[in-house]
């Protein structure tokens, strides 16, 4: 089946604009946020399912309860769940799955955070699994419901990066390399006369002009996350409607902490004091957006404004370069991946950093060499937005692309996870921002507001998203 390009309002069709093509469909082995967009809730399930509120509810698991002061979860799956091969869910699913992400070799990005704190997994019967954790973690459950904890089919799982096969409310259909994937409505689904959309499209479509284009010709029902300074002309056209929300997203520029100048805190101390975070925003986001100063973005509980720490200062910046005895001007190149942010962005980097005695190339590539580049530490440094929630825990990794070592951090995060106090949580995590604000591990410059375009007569809608994903299921022409 080919979808046709665009759906008409009132049809059973909705088509989708997303920034990024994603390198695969298997969210549980690869790290780019543009995977959950297409899969997660759609194709994809797993235990938990995340609101658009930030709540936590049933998804393939019924119900649950916590034992042992919250150190085991007991889980009650849904009965009646179907594979789209047909094949039946239960519990031999779930345990494949969370065992593929235990792996010693697994490349899952919730490892650390969610799954190394698996001690056990038992399924005592078919119905029922329970997770006994190392220590107790309050976030556990979020975790669970996001996409790197989805549940795949064990005798398909290793083809799910290409066509995956899962319990969702619609099944892979077709990827046209560079342009869409189609996803179509799953007969067999468990609440199928619930789900109105036939079929969904998902276009790859990142610049402004382009998303102009397709608006005029009616070719696309939801921009997602559009480049803000095309709102206005949004705004202008009757038939779509404009959402702004908040992310739990965190732009940077991200710093090689592995390469000369870059390993002196005092020349990436030197960058963060030579961005005006404000004119970004005002400039690059049209004002849709907050400064920050760490990893953690003002929708996450116990955040910390710590963006004063390195205000706009460009003669502080100078003096800081003359203190760690570099000699200028330093040659950097700033790697940006094919999003708005990044290339509209880049002129305001070039100029900030020049003005302190940095030279700056820019090297403009697309999402896959971004990801097989920048992303596998090839980089001086490089302008990216961090979507995924609560995810600081990428800085205990050394080997992660901006090369961070801090065992003070990881002691941090570890502390943090095994408090079942808390006041102590609270306080650790508010060390923990500290502690890479202080190191200025990169320069963090905004939490962005989303701004999604969709047509007036689509309901269902997110307008926040505390993950990027997108419950097609839910949605339905007026």
């Amino acid at each position: 089946m080919v979808l046709p390009v665009h759906a008409e309002v009132g049809s059973d069709q909705v088509v989708f604009s997303i920034s990024l093509e994603p390198d695969g469909l298997d969210p549980t082995v690869a790290a780019a946020a543009s995977i959950g967009e297409v899969v997660h809730y759609n194709v994809l399930e797993g235990l938990v399912k995340i609101e658009e509120s930030g709540a936590t509810t049933p998804l393939l698991a019924s119900g649950w309860r916590l034992e042992n002061g919250g150190t085991t979860y007991r889980f009650a799956l849904r009965k009646g769940v179907r594979f789209h091969d047909g094949a039946s869910f239960d519990a031999s699913a779930v345990r494949f799955s969370f065992e593929r992400a235990m792996a010693p070799g697994s490349t899952n990005k919730a490892k650390k955070a969610l799954f190394d704190n698996i001690a056990a997994i038992e399924t005592p019967d078919a119905y029922t699994v329970v997770l006994r954790l190392r220590h107790a973690d309050a976030n556990t459950l979020f975790r669970l419901g996001e996409s790197t904890a989805v549940v795949l089919h064990p005798d398909t799982a290793e083809q799910a990066a290409i066509r995956p096969v899962g319990t969702g409310p619609y099944r892979f259909e077709r990827w046209d390399r560079g342009s869409s994937i189609d996803l179509v409505k799953y007969a067999g689904y468990r609440n199928a006369s619930q789900v109105f959309m036939r079929a969904v499209k998902f276009r790859f479509i990142n610049q402004p002009a382009a998303q102009a284009n397709a608006m005029a010709a009616r070719e696309v029902d939801v921009f997602f996350n559009i480049a803000t300074q095309t709102v206005e002309r949004f705004q202008a056209d009757r038939a779509y409607q404009v959402l702004i929300g908040a992310s739990s997203g965190k732009g940077m520029l991200a710093l090689n902490n592995r390469r000369k100048p870059l390993d002196d805190v005092r020349v990436r101390r030197a960058i963060t004091h030579a961005i005006d975070r404000e004119r970004f925003i005002q400039k690059v986001l049209d004002g849709r957006g907050k400064a920050i100063g760490s990893h953690f973005s003002p929708t996450d509980a116990g955040y910390v404004h710590l963006a004063g720490l390195y205000p706009y200062d460009p003669k502080r910046a100078k003096a800081l370069l003359r203190e760690a005895g570099v000699k200028l001007p330093i040659s950097l190149t700033l790697t940006l991946p094919p999003t708005p942010y990044a290339r509209d962005g880049a002129p305001v980097i070039v100029a900030a950093l020049e003005a302190i005695g940095i030279q700056v190339t820019t090297e403009s590539v697309d999402w896959a060499h971004w990801l097989s580049g920048a992303f596998k530490g090839d980089f001086d440094i490089t302008l990216i937005n961090h979507v995924e929630p609560l995810d600081y825990p990428i800085y205990t990794d050394p080997d992660y692309y901006f090369g961070y070592e801090s065992a003070e951090f990881r002691q941090l995060v570890e502390r943090h996870a095994a408090s079942s106090s808390a006041r102590e949580r609270q306080v650790l995590f508010a060390q923990m921002q500290r502690k890479l604000a202080n190191d200025a591990v990169n320069a963090w410059i905004f939490a962005p507001q989303l701004s999604t375009v969709a047509r007036k007569r689509l309901k269902g809608l997110w307008m926040n998203y505390p993950i990027f994903a997108h419950d097609v299921a839910a949605l339905r022409w007026e």
